[in-house]
C-alpha cells in the first residue's frame, strides 16, 4: 500500500497514518542518578509533552490513548486527555512497543480516530526492578527449578542451539555490541557512550551462558512517546511526515519464551505481509531498528525477515557492515545494550528521527525507508518511510 496523495490520504479504502511526533527522556541523565522516588508516569508525561512540542499539533486534537507500562487512568488525569475516544493499556513488556504502534495505525486507518498519543514509562533502575530470579517473567514454576527465571536464559538457550547448529564462534555476538556501542557514542542521551573491543567482549563475565554482560539490555528509568495521525493531518504539521508504509503482527505464544525455529515462521509470516504491502523489500532498507533485549535476537531477527539467510547472520554482522557506513546500519542510536532499554519504544523514535534527517552525527546518509522489527512472542515490524510535507 503506498500513498497517493488522493484526497483525504487513502488508499485501497483506508486513511494513510505517520508518525508526526516524538518525545522521549534524557536517558543517561537517569541512569547517572537513581531515584527511589522517581515516578513512571511523571516521566511518560514529559515524554508525551515532548512528543505534542515535537509535532507541532493541538493536545486536545488526541482522541486515541495507549498506554505501555503506566496506566491509562492516571496518564489521562495528569495530562488532561479526560475524554479520549479509544483508551487502553498494554503491559510492560519489550513486544508491545510494536503491537502499540500496530493498533494505532489500525483505529487511525479504519477512522475510529484521528489522532492517537502512545505513551510508556518506566522507573525499572530507581526501583530496583529485576527481569528474572524468583517467579521470573513469562516463564512458569517448572522451570524455574532449572535456572530458567528469565528471558535472557532462554534467549541463552535458544542461541545456544543456534551456534551448535551453524557453527557460530565464541566472538560472533561480539560485533553487534561493539557496533551499538559505536553508535551510542554519538547520542548524546546514551546510557553506554564508552567504545568496547572485542577483547573487552570476551573479557566480560557471563550472566548466562554463552551470554555475556554486553549481550544483556540496561535496565533503566525513562519515558517515550509518539503521536500517530492521519497523512492528511500529518502535511500541515511541524515535520517531514514519517509515512507507515505497513505494519503487521503475528504470535508464537507458548508458557516459555522461546521458539523451536528462533520465532522465524511467526517472522517470515510478517516479513511477507509488510514486504508485499508496502512494496518495499530487505535490500531496500537505509538502517534497521531491531528489537535487541539480547544481542543473539539481533540475528534471529535479520534471518526471519530475510535481511541474511538462515544460520548466515552471525557472519553478515561480522562481514556486511552495520555501522553508519555500511549497508544496512542497525540500531543508530545504540540499541538496547547502550542507549537505554525502553522496551522497542525508543527504537521507534530513532527510526522517526532519521527518517526526518534529524539524528546529528548518526545521520544515515539519504535515509528515506527504515524497517523496525521484534522477533519476540509477538513479533511485529513496520516499514517507514520519510515523506515530503
Amino acid at each position: 500500500m503506498t500513498y497517493d496523495g488522493s484526497e483525504g490520504g487513502m488508499t485501497n479504502g483506508l486513511r494513510e497514518v505517520a508518525i508526526v511526533g516524538v518525545g522521549q527522556t534524557d536517558h543517561g541523565a537517569l541512569h547517572a542518578v537513581r531515584d527511589a522516588e522517581r515516578d513512571d508516569h511523571a516521566l511518560a508525561a514529559r515524554a508525551l509533552a515532548a512528543a505534542v512540542e515535537d509535532a507541532g499539533l493541538d493536545k486536545n486534537e488526541i482522541e486515541g490513548l495507549i498506554c505501555a507500562r503506566v496506566g491509562y487512568h492516571r496518564m489521562a488525569d495528569i495530562t488532561g486527555l479526560h475524554s479520549a475516544r479509544a483508551v487502553f493499556d498494554l503491559e510492560g513488556s519489550g513486544r508491545m512497543s510494536g503491537v502499540a504502534v500496530n493498533q494505532a495505525v489500525a483505529l487511525i486507518r479504519s477512522g475510529v480516530v484521528d489522532t492517537v498519543a502512545l505513551v510508556y514509562g518506566n522507573n525499572g533502575r530507581s526501583v530496583k526492578m529485576k527481569y528474572g530470579g524468583e517467579g521470573g517473567g513469562p516463564t512458569v514454576s517448572y522451570d524455574e527449578m532449572y535456572g530458567m527465571t528469565s528471558p535472557g536464559a532462554y534467549v541463552a538457550m535458544m542461541y545456544q542451539r543456534y551456534a551448535q547448529l551453524y557453527g557460530a564462534p565464541e566472538d560472533a555476538l561480539a560485533p553487534i555490541a561493539i557496533n551499538n556501542r559505536r553508535h551510542a557514542e554519538l547520542n548524546p542521551i546514551a546510557v553506554m557512550r564508552k567504545q568496547i573491543s572485542r577483547d573487552d567482549y570476551l573479557a566480560s563475565r557471563m550472566i548466562a551462558e554463552p551470554l555475556r554482560l554486553y549481550d544483556y539490555c540496561i535496565i533503566n528509568d525513562g519515558g517515550v512517546a509518539l503521536i500517530l495521525t492521519t497523512m492528511e493531518r500529518a502535511k500541515d504539521l511541524r515535520h517531514r511526515p514519517v509515512r507507515v508504509a505497513a505494519t503487521a503482527a503475528t504470535a508464537n505464544l507458548t508458557n516459555f519464551y522461546t521458539s523451536t525455529d528462533l520465532f522465524g515462521a511467526a517472522c517470515a509470516d510478517v516479513a511477507d505481509r509488510v514486504y508485499t504491502e508496502s512494496g518495499f523489500q530487505p535490500s531496500d532498507m537505509n538502517c534497521l531498528q531491531i528489537y535487541d533485549n539480547f544481542t543473539p535476537t539481533v540475528l534471529f531477527t535479520l534471518e526471519g525477515f530475510g535481511h541474511a539467510e538462515r544460520g548466515t547472520a552471525w557472519q553478515w554482522v561480522r562481514d556486511k557492515g552495520i555501522g553508519l557506513d555500511g549497508g544496512r546500519p542497525i540500531n543508530t542510536a545504540g540499541g538496547h545494550t547502550a542507549e537505554s532499554y525502553m522496551q522497542g519504544w525508543a527504537h521507534h523514535v530513532e527510526a522517526v528521527v532519521q527518517l526526518r534527517g534529524d539524528a546529528g552525527p548518526r545521520q544515515v546518509e539519504d535515509c528515506r525507508v527504515a524497517q523496525y522489527m521484534c522477533a519476540s512472542p509477538i513479533v511485529t515490524s513496520h516499514v517507514l518511510v520519510g515523506e515530503d510535507n
